[in-house]
């Protein structure tokens, strides 16, 4: 490899290993040359890059050179800025061990990439949580099958569903741009696809614009809609990308932000700011501001009902990181595992089958900590306060920084 600043190889290191994973690189925006170098390069052994973590950790912890030619605005010497590389390149070195076939326990795997170590969630508190949604939830019957076809109720007609998520999507950006101002010529576009592990997925493109994939394998309902777009689009995934963009790429050269890998802390921060943004913009409440958007449309939205089933059902997230410890610690058959997921999160079985798809997809499979972790850790940080909020979108954080007092957080950090 050409000798260069150590930003420049990790770029690099990051491309070279998503020749090998499908889905590493979730968005580049780099220097082409360096994009090019990597492409049209010879193919590397995953026990060379696995070399090349190493050896760039050690160079890094050495003092060597962020940069090939550090300019005054580049923060070379920042210990904040080598403190943040470095623990991207633990979950990089993480990623390339497993990819050269180390086997790595589930909990520690987790914990290298994403700097929390994941729990497993005790299943009484799950069962609680039914039994508060035994009060709330409407219809006759067993408890599952009146949430289930109450929540499937709420599914918007694909006809409908670009002119909701653009009322939506209007509204939200509005809101950011007044909280947080957004760059000038930011923008973005939708569009339905199939066939895919997740339900939304933002591409980002650069040059301050993102593609917003919304997945109808199943039907998309109503309730989950607004979280959608405030998490896919605004203040989530796109605001931080345009944001960072302008303010530490383009104005401080940070070039390692224009690469965003899987398998690294700044995944489980972007996912946790994300899935934080809608009651940040909106309030705790905005179920009646998104009825506002969905009703004029004919979409089933009821209000009052989808704030008391949200705030009953909050721990049945939990479900999904005891289901990945089921498969990748206990070895559970994935068969039973669906079971499993769909008897404590009250899912029809075919949801829960899209969920373990996601767990057993090996790009994703220690991701869905992001959500389970990351989101309790943003919410306890911003405890409220918008400009804390703001740090999530125009900072290089890891998940360490964000950890508050003693006595007052219950996650588990590197």
């Amino acid at each position: 490899m050409v000798t260069t600043g150590l930003v420049e190889r990790y770029l690099e290191l990051g491309l070279s290993i998503g020749r090998h994973i499908d889905g590493f690189v979730d968005a580049y925006y780099g220097p082409a040359e360096i994009r090019d170098r990597v492409h049209t390069g010879a193919l590397i052994a995953p026990q060379a890059l696995r070399a090349q973590c190493r050896a760039l950790l050690a160079a890094l912890d050495a003092g060597e050179s962020l940069e090939s030619a550090p300019d005054a605005a580049s923060d070379e010497a920042s210990p904040h800025r080598r403190a943040y590389l470095r623990g991207q390149l633990v979950g990089v070195e993480m990623t390339a061990r497993v990819l050269a076939g180390e086997r790595v326990g589930y909990a520690d795997e987790v914990e290298a990439c994403y700097g929390v170590r994941p729990r497993r969630t005790d299943e009484e508190s799950i069962l609680a949580a039914h039994r508060a949604l035994e009060e709330v939830v409407p219809g006759r019957g067993a408890l599952a099958e009146r949430l289930i076809n109450w929540r499937e109720a709420q599914a918007v007609d694909l006809d409908l569903l670009p002119r909701a998520l653009a009322s939506l999507a209007e509204d939200l950006r509005s809101r950011t741009d007044q909280m947080f101002g957004l760059p000038e010529g930011e923008s973005l576009s939708f569009e339905l696809v199939t066939h895919q592990p997740w339900s939304g997925f933002n591409y980002y493109l650069g040059n301050l614009t993102s593609r917003v994939a919304i997945n109808v394998d199943l039907p998309v309902l109503s309730t989950s809609l607004a979280h959608l777009v405030a998490h896919e689009a605004y203040p989530g995934h796109h605001t931080e990308h345009s944001r960072k963009e302008v303010g530490l790429v383009r104005a401080r050269h940070h070039l390692e932000e224009s690469i965003f890998l899987v398998g690294t802390p700044q995944c489980l921060l972007a996912e946790g700011l994300a899935d934080l943004g809608l009651e940040v913009v909106m309030g705790e409440r905005p179920e009646s501001l998104i009825a506002a958007h969905l009703r004029p449309l004919g979409i089933p939205y009821e209000p009052e009902v989808v704030a008391v089933v949200a705030e009953a059902g909050r721990a049945l997230g939990a479900v999904r990181a005891n289901a990945a410890f089921r498969l990748h610690e206990d070895g559970a058959d994935p068969e039973r595992v669906i079971d499993e997921m769909a008897f404590l999160g009250l899912l029809p079985r075919e949801r829960a089958a899209k969920s373990i798809e996601f767990l057993l997809d090996p790009t994703w499979r220690a991701y869905i900590s992001c959500y389970v972790e990351g989101l309790p850790l943003c919410r306890r940080f911003v405890g409220g306060d918008p400009a804390r909020f703001a740090r999530l979108i125009t900072e290089q954080l890891l998940p360490s920084d964000l950890v508050v007092p003693s006595g007052e957080s219950e996650a588990h950090h590197v």
